[in-house]
């Protein structure tokens, strides 16, 4: 879903197996390819808010729910490896340390490839703290929204070292660096509260909203090139349309969406679009040019 090729529609499930932790407290591993449930996993008490994949080893999932607890799962056996309630060690399953700081509910987190090692939270309290894992305090805290920080997206090449954060008020990117530098917002005019934002390696970002606004924008100038609404199943409200959840596929070129009205959408390139209704030589209007 690179920016020359924008159009996207929905297709149905496919691709690689995948996970998905829902508001009843389980998690449901899903064969992508088929669309076939493989797994329910028990165990969170309260809405399921994160899951994450390790890197290094595949078969190990972790979760972070309402009831204040993490855990650790083993793909491999589809069962509960170790429990978690602050930040643990995996390799001798001890605690580390307690990471405090936020007033209000930390909602988003992600680990970049920084040295020495790092988390980086976005918290309801309106603010984004970096962490120094060596000791396990604050290194930086960014004060540039004025709401809640509901999603955050690090993009997948260390070579572009910057993030995306969003909320009711704007959509914002900053460095990695140790300050965390701004470096501009995305001009959002999607008049939405975003839960969920994603990017790809093309440097297509998307951002999904509380009334089911699914914007794409150009990562390197902050321009929206295209929008779409999701619908929602028959018998469900249109305040069900809520997008709360957003990734990309391991080839960055369909999108997983988890909504409101309980149904899971993927969404492709549109194999109709041409460099004529979607141009090669694709650049944002040069007002909001910033590169």
């Amino acid at each position: 879903m690179a920016p020359s090729r924008v159009a996207c529609t929905m297709e149905e499930l496919q691709g690689d197996p995948g996970a998905l932790g829902v508001a009843d407290g389980t998690i449901k591993v899903w064969d992508v390819a088929s669309g076939v449930l493989k797994v329910t996993l028990t165990g969170h008490i309260g809405q399921v808010r994160g899951l994450a994949v390790s890197n290094k080893d595949t078969s190990y999932m972790f979760s972070a729910g309402d009831d204040k607890q993490v855990k650790c799962w083993d793909l491999e056996q589809n069962k509960l490896f170790i429990q978690l309630w602050t930040v643990w060690d995996i390799r001798t399953k001890t605690q580390s340390f307690a990471l405090s700081g936020h007033d209000k509910d930390v909602c988003s987190v992600f680990t970049p490839p920084t040295d020495p090692p790092q988390v980086v939270t976005g918290s309801h309290d309106s603010t984004i703290k970096f962490w120094d894992l060596r000791y396990g305090r604050t290194m930086t805290t960014l004060t540039n929204h004025k709401k809640a920080v509901r999603a955050m997206a690090l993009h997948p090449k260390e070579n572009e070292n910057a993030f995306v954060s969003a909320s009711a008020d704007n959509i914002n990117k900053f460095s990695l660096n140790p300050k965390g530098e701004f470096r501009h917002n995305m001009l959002s005019q999607q008049r939405a509260t975003i839960n969920a934002v994603a990017v790809n390696e093309d440097g297509v970002m998307v951002t999904g909203g509380d009334n089911g606004s699914l914007w794409f924008w150009d990562w390197k100038s902050g321009h929206s090139f295209q929008q779409a609404e999701a619908i929602v199943q028959p018998g469900s409200l249109e305040s069900e349309a809520g997008i709360y959840a957003a990734c990309y596929d391991q080839t960055g070129s369909r999108l997983v969406t988890c909504e409101a009205d309980k149904t899971i959408k993927m969404w492709k390139e549109d194999d109709n679009a041409t460099p004529e209704t979607h141009p090669l030589n694709f650049r944002p209007p040069k007002e909001i040019r910033r590169f």
